[in-house]
């Protein structure tokens, strides 16, 4: 079964989208399988991280930024390079087994929807595989 997503996006960071993904794989009634979250946008991505303490992600994003800065020679006629950069990086996608019912996600982890060229309205896809 495929889901699709809606989510404004007003600002540079991390969105935890793990509860509209657990809520896909509820709607499709599966047990076991696996469930593949997919970002369908080029200067956004998904990733799998801690989710308990928001210093984290202020220091993904800080390091993002340092590694990424806007630079001059950058040609891409939108301006928005370093988004294309760091939405490389962090990828487009995440894989993520189903396990009686459940997202079998570590104690810490979350999923992120990861906003890098904001405000924008955004979606996502979760595809969920199994039985």
């Amino acid at each position: 079964m495929l889901f699709e997503h809606r989510l404004s996006t007003p600002r540079e960071t991390f969105y935890d989208i793990t509860a509209q993904v657990q809520s896909s794989v509820a709607a499709a009634q599966i047990k076991e399988g696996l469930a593949l979250v997919y970002c369908p946008h080029t200067t956004a991505g998904i990733t799998i991280n801690e989710m308990a303490d928001p210093a984290v992600i202020s220091d993904l994003l800080l390091a993002l930024e340092r590694s990424f800065p806007d630079r001059p020679e950058f040609k891409h006629a939108e301006g928005n390079s370093k988004a294309h950069l760091k939405a490389s990086v962090m990828g487009s996608s995440a894989s993520v087994i189903i396990e009686k019912g459940q997202l079998l996600l570590g104690t810490w982890q979350g999923i992120f929807f990861c906003e890098f060229d904001p405000p924008r309205s955004r979606k996502y896809y979760v595809k969920i595989i199994g039985q």
